[in-house]
């Protein structure tokens, strides 16, 4: 097999880079940069051309000119006047002795001077483009308002679909919307329209922002705020109120968001999370997606297949290219229709820099297949990375276009290769194809997932092979939803039913691979972590094209698959034996578990987020949750319901009868009757018995109004019975609801050996009613970095004093108190996901 080539790779790679290192820098900084990057490829590219050697300094043959490779043809014709260029530049670069008029090629040193040339040209562009852009970022009187945070009237033009980033049932959605800015007029004081040029993110609460289109312009009312560091952005918007429309937006785009109607209108029969994945793996749309399905996508290394991508746009060419091929279509025929195919899919997944990208990255394979030369591929890749950074700098720091990039670079780079090996060693083919195309792409892209994630997944590879079987069929059946869609709706349901199927496998895929045990490593996040897997993954490509080595890694593999997999399986200490109680690290919020029997618990409060919440419930084994209590309604403590309640049996919800928050308790009875699950509100004395543990109310003594904070003071407080041992859960009662415990109840009906401490441990806490408790352990959920003050040191310290062993969940992460034959004991674990 032929060498790659790699000859614009530096060129790209580069521009890349600089772009990137240019957007956390100043401007003045990147065009330093640039300034010295240019001096040095002139400096080179003087010395490349003035000193042509070739091997072992051989010796000039004749006199010629050290220029003669320059000079037109002899006969000079029209023709030799148009093909010389092109003939120099080939000769030129290839080093033939009848062009530069020395004896064989050039040099090592010499041949590879260019490439320096080509990566000193990168560095000039990416500085160059970024550094522009970030001159008109923060020059001119547009930087003046977004430093005083000015109230402004704009004129927008909306560059991407509107995105909801917050909000819960009963609370406003927050949308936010990528735009660019056009005109500003600040309404604090007289000031004029000023026409700029700058790209903004709005974000905006009214629900009239959410149908929006790209490409629509719109005028706003709204607080002009600093962006964070690493974009283009000129600032952030906070709109107010609805926006008001100039104009519609373009033919294409009316298009576009008809067709994506009709394919979500075509999946509402579906059930939920077949229905909200199918339009996400045609055009990106995970309006609809459940977040759990998107973490478990997450957790296996299958994200790509909720964003358009340069594989959609590889399925949707491969199926045109399959048709041109049965109709015998010559090489130029059957491109162009893939041309074709691509604009089409652009229009349907709108024309929006993500899908832009991934249509740059789909239409490299076009240009091999039009120019009959597979070789074009990778100079057509670094072309494309190349024009679309400097085009468009901020894409140097987008996640997504890393992803894609390096993607489509191990397709191409390593993926024949591989698939050659296999079919030496009797592989068949079609075998062969399947296995190296994912294994391709997840070695490529594994440094960035590791650096954005913290961990290497070993469980990517295989889902990903059982996923390509149903990933062409889910997205070429959901286009066809969307394309008949406008023209016969019963055919879209039809067509969307029949993609629902590959897209329920795709989820029990990624759901069962996300709970495997020890199914990911962890490992340093961030930008050394990238780079730390990115140089051991090279250094291993390299090293592996000796048998020896590959040999010895097949061993490796072997030992620590049949030794020490099994191990940490068996006997990871997690969860611990005997466990009295777990106290989940789910950030600034509360999820408590008391074990029943295996793989069933008691749950305590659901955390604020549902993927947190699952993590851990997965980690401690817990399929059957018999009975889930929602001390009150507050986020911290029920935005994580779902990730309870999915995939789980749950028998009955109790929460506290104060009904408020309202959009809190929305939450808790959305989630639960959609299950069908019972709701009871308890008072104080109830009581329940499930297996050994006795799980009894004994607050709040009475309703509490008129408090710091009534939802606070009106927490279900439990008393947890399990032979002997005594948990007090007191939710987040404050010093009102403490104080009337103690006065109604007296300190004997609050003494516990565990004690789950009140609000995260903040310093609303009675003193009188800690010394009451006395515990042994006291246990803190709490999230790392609060602003919030929370826990309290004077709180701590008190029950230090009072003999407590005090743990935090920001801390120590994962808590769990045991019993032993010597009494309680404590075992924790970092959380690493």
């Amino acid at each position: 097999m032929r060498p790659p080539d790699l000859r614009l790779a530096g060129l790209a790679a580069a521009t890349w880079l600089s772009a990137l290192g240019a957007l956390y820098t100043s401007a003045r900084t990147s065009a330093m940069v640039g300034a010295c990057a240019a001096i040095a490829a002139t400096i080179v590219s003087v010395a490349m051309l003035r000193r042509p050697v070739g091997p072992g300094w051989a010796r000039r043959i004749g006199t010629p000119s050290r220029w003669a490779w320059l000079r037109p043809p002899g006969t000079l014709t029209w023709r030799s006047w148009l093909r010389w260029p092109a003939m120099a530049w080939r000769r030129g670069w290839s080093g033939e002795r009848d062009v530069l008029g020395w004896q064989g090629r050039e040099r090592w040193g010499y041949r590879h001077g260019w490439t320096v040339i080509g990566v000193l040209i990168g560095v000039v562009c990416g500085s160059a483009a970024t550094s522009a852009r970030l001159i008109a970022r923060d020059a001119g009187p547009l930087a003046a308002l977004v430093r005083d945070q000015a109230t402004v009237e704009a004129d927008l033009i909306v560059r991407d679909d509107p995105r909801r980033v917050g909000g819960d049932s009963g609370r406003p959605p927050l949308y936010a919307v990528s735009a660019d800015m056009l005109t500003v007029r600040p309404l604090d004081g007289p000031g004029q329209t000023l026409r700029v040029s700058a790209r903004v993110l709005v974000l905006a609460t009214d629900p009239a922002w959410r149908p929006l289109l790209p490409g629509q312009r719109v005028t706003t009312k709204g607080r002009l705020m600093p962006a964070r560091g690493g974009d283009l952005r000129a600032g952030v918007l906070s709109a107010r109120g609805a926006p008001t429309l100039q104009g519609t937006t373009s033919w294409a785009q009316r298009a576009a968001g008809r067709l994506r109607a009709g394919l979500q209108q075509a999946c509402v029969p579906l059930p939920d999370e077949p229905g909200g994945l199918l339009p996400g793996l045609v055009v990106g749309d995970i309006s609809r997606l459940d977040p759990a399905v998107v973490d478990d996508f997450r957790t296996t290394g299958m994200t790509h297949l909720v964003a358009v991508s340069g594989s959609n746009v590889a399925i949707v060419i491969g199926a045109v290219l399959l048709a041109a091929r049965w109709a015998r279509a010559r090489p130029w025929l059957a491109a162009g229709a893939c041309g074709l195919a691509l604009a089409g899919f652009v229009i349907l997944a709108r024309p929006s820099p993500s899908v832009v990208r991934a249509a740059a990255m789909g239409a490299v394979g076009l240009l091999a297949l039009a120019t009959g030369r597979p070789r074009a591929a990778l100079p057509a890749l670094a072309t494309a990375v190349t024009v679309l950074v400097v085009v468009d700098p901020e894409l140097a720091g987008d996640a997504g276009f890393a992803l894609s990039v390096l993607a489509t670079g191990g397709l191409l780079l390593l993926a024949p290769r591989w698939r050659d090996g296999l079919r030496r060693r009797g592989v068949p083919a079609g075998v062969a194809e399947a296995v190296v195309i994912p294994a391709s792409a997840q070695v490529a892209c594994a440094p960035v997932v590791a650096g954005l994630s913290g961990g290497v997944s070993l469980v990517a590879l295989p889902a990903n092979l059982l996923a390509v079987p149903a990933i062409a069929p889910a997205t070429l059946l959901g286009i066809a939803a969307a394309v008949v869609s406008p023209v016969w709706p019963a055919g879209a349901e039809f067509a969307a039913w029949l993609g629902g199927w590959p897209a329920w496998w795709l989820v029990l895929v990624a759901r069962y691979g996300a709970r495997v045990p020890a199914g990911s490593v962890p490992w340093p996040a961030g930008v050394w972590g990238a780079l730390l897997l990115a140089a051991l993954t090279v250094a291993f490509l390299l090293a592996a094209r000796r048998r020896l080595v590959r040999r010895l890694a097949a061993v490796v593999a072997a030992a620590v698959a049949v030794g020490a997999l099994p191990v940490r399986l068996a006997a990871s200490g997690w969860p611990p034996a005997r466990m009295v109680v777990a106290v989940c690290a789910v950030g600034q919020g509360d999820a408590v578990v008391l074990p029943v029997a295996s793989g069933q618990a008691i749950v305590v409060d659901a955390g604020p987020d549902p993927p947190a919440v699952d993590h851990c419930l997965r980690r401690l084994g817990v399929r059957t949750v018999p009975l889930l209590v929602v001390t009150h309604f507050h986020l911290d403590h029920v935005g994580g319901i779902e990730g309870v309640v999915r995939g789980r049996a749950v028998g009955a919800v109790v929460t506290t009868a104060w009904h408020e928050p309202e959009f809190g308790r929305a939450l808790v009875m959305r989630s639960a009757s959609a299950r069908r699950i019972p709701v009871v509100a308890a008072h104080p004395g109830w009581a329940r018995m499930i297996g050994q543990l006795e799980v009894r109310a004994i607050g709040p003594p009475l309703p509490m109004r008129g408090t710091r904070s009534d939802a606070n003071n009106n927490s279900l407080v439990l008393t947890v019975r399990r032979e002997g041992i005594r948990i007090l859960l007191t939710g987040d009662a404050e010093v009102e609801e403490q104080q009337a415990l103690l006065e109604r109840m007296g300190s004997a009906s609050v003494r516990a050996d565990i004690l789950k401490v009140a609000h995260h441990g903040s310093s609303f806490q009675e003193p009188a009613f800690l010394d009451a408790v006395d515990p042994a352990v006291a246990l803190v959920p709490v999230g790392g970095g609060n602003r919030y003050g929370h826990p309290a040191g004077a709180v701590l310290a008190r029950l230090s004093r009072g003999g407590a062993r005090v743990l935090r969940t920001d801390v120590d992460g994962d808590v769990a108190v045991v019993e032993t034959d010597r009494g309680l004991a404590v075992v924790t674990r970092k959380v690493t996901e």
